[in-house]
């Protein structure tokens, strides 16, 4: 059985870790008594109102961007450094709570594409005979 340390852990206690992580971290607590109690004893230190700098850090989601950020990178409209970051946030640290999110803007864009495209096309036509050559 691997060893986990103890951020991996605390971030399997707050649902941040990839799925496939979190899923093998919950099939090694079922069978080991020993891993159970770590996690049991970092959310007893965390009932406790002990906390670390990262744990208050991970918890308030200091480093995610914000949703409108995130539409923004989905569109490629922030500047190079942003976009880095937000890719850094998204396929490397794989922020599940911001991947959720990145995927519920695509969908909602992908949803709208018909809608989109109908009202730009009958603003297109309701303007026809009223655009002058220059």
């Amino acid at each position: 059985m691997p060893e986990y340390s103890e951020q991996d852990l605390e971030a399997f206690l707050d649902e941040a870790l990839p799925a496939d992580l979190m899923a093998e971290i919950e099939r090694h607590v079922r069978d080991d008594s020993a891993l159970a109690g770590r996690l049991s004893a970092i959310n007893s230190r965390r009932d406790a109102g002990v906390h670390s700098l990262g744990e208050i850090w991970r918890r308030a989601r200091v480093s995610c961007p914000s949703r409108e950020q995130l539409g923004s990178f989905l569109l490629g409209a922030l500047d190079d450094d942003q976009e880095d970051f937000i890719r850094f946030h998204l396929e490397v640290y794989q922020c599940r709570f911001c991947q959720a999110n990145a995927e519920d803007l695509r969908e909602q864009v992908a949803d709208r594409a018909p809608e989109s495209e109908t009202r730009r096309r009958r603003y297109f036509q309701s303007s026809i005979g009223h655009l002058q050559d220059e």
